[in-house]
């Protein structure tokens, strides 16, 4: 069978890399077509485009680069044309694949979804456009398929991919660790600034902010593979602190708290039992734009799950120097790392174990056996 699988962004890349290895294992004779990154290379099949060359951040930022993404738009139909796929898949990357989807709908072509598009958490009308345009819809979030019933649209629960990634990886001794990056035996504080160069020019000056007044513990930086050293070289500066790139599961399991942005990144946080401070400064216009059409109590993931506050957030004008201190002192009490720690496992036991990437190949597979 022939495959299209459309991804954007890190986390887009790492789910896509294990459900192509999921469907390399279900279908020996899968042809993989694909707009991905490094992680979906090494798997196999065939790169279309890297999701670093359409990293656009905000509302704001999108309308910027408006030419470079119908662009995009543009060479993706006709990618898709040529490649004449059994099926296409979706990862997330909603402003891209609603669009994309709507037009492979109108083709004919068969679309299972991959994670949905929060529409649970602003314009939930595209829910009518989803059910129009995606035949099935794999969901990693627990309460996402009674958010769908209420639109009378059935979707399929999988669980969520990082228990997988995160429980799969090989275990870190903090020594080894601690010697091959050159840190001292003071506890780890990890900075995650973020993927894009927008989210961390917005907000790793701050985090760098308050390094002078933990001095009992080191900082570290945590690169993400989209960007190089230099550029977060001209935000650091001469200030103490440590950058390790593309090894941010690494650095978390030996920290012993974290600077968190809002993202993916604090649910893996979170899976990892590292105590956060959770961080979002968006660019103003697209920080109004987003106030006026969001609806939800919490921006992190991990109080969206468990629907309370469970992970402090610091928003925009409260992601200061003195939050961020007094934030950051609490998660270092010990009677309050006990509770996020409780907390954190309740969490994983609501995401529902391992195995989503494998159960949604399967799914894909079987519904183009049946339906070919």
């Amino acid at each position: 069978m022939k495959y299209y699988i459309i991804a954007g962004e890190a986390s887009g890349d790492l789910h896509g890399s294990n459900l192509m290895k999921a469907l390399f294992e279900e279908d020996t004779t899968a042809d993989i077509r694909f707009w991905g990154g490094d992680l979906m290379q090494q798997v196999g099949g065939t790169l279309v485009s890297h999701y670093k060359e359409r990293a656009f951040m905000g509302f704001f930022e999108v309308i910027k680069n408006l030419s470079k993404v119908l662009q995009f738009i543009k060479f993706c139909k006709e990618d898709i044309q040529q490649f004449h796929p059994d099926v296409i898949v979706f990862i997330d990357n909603s402003g891209f694949n609603l669009r994309i989807a709507k037009w492979a709908k109108q083709q004919h072509f068969r679309t299972h979804y991959y994670i949905s598009p929060q529409v649970w958490a602003s314009r939930s009308g595209r829910v009518y456009d989803i059910k129009r345009d995606i035949d099935k819809m794999f969901v990693i979030l627990p309460f996402e398929k009674e958010f769908y019933q209420k639109f009378d649209y059935e979707v399929t629960f999988v669980g969520h991919p990082l228990i997988d990634a995160i429980g799969d990886r090989v275990q870190v001794d903090i020594w080894e660790f601690r010697n091959q990056y050159n840190l001292d035996e003071r506890p780890i504080i990890a900075i995650l600034p973020g993927s894009r160069k927008q989210e961390i020019t917005k907000m790793l000056d701050v985090m760098l902010s308050i390094i002078d007044d933990f001095s009992d513990y080191q900082f570290v930086i945590a690169g993400a593979p989209s960007q190089d050293f230099e550029f977060y070289n001209q935000i650091i500066g001469n200030k103490k602190v440590a950058f390790i790139n593309n090894k941010t599961y690494d650095l978390l399991s030996v920290s012993h708290a974290a600077l968190v942005a809002s993202g993916t990144a604090t649910l893996e946080t979170a899976l990892l039992k590292v105590p956060q401070v959770v961080c979002y400064k968006g660019g103003f216009i697209s920080y109004q734009i987003a106030k006026r059409i969001i609806t939800l109590k919490f921006i992190s993931l991990v109080n969206l799950i468990m629907d309370k506050e469970v992970v402090t957030e610091l928003i925009q004008n409260d992601f200061t120097k003195e939050c961020l201190k007094t934030e950051l002192s609490k998660i270092l009490a010990p009677n309050q790392r006990k509770k996020l720690f409780l907390d954190y496992y309740d969490l994983e036991a609501k995401l529902g174990g391992k195995g989503a990437s494998k159960k949604t190949a399967i799914s894909i597979v079987n519904d183009l056996k049946t339906t070919s």
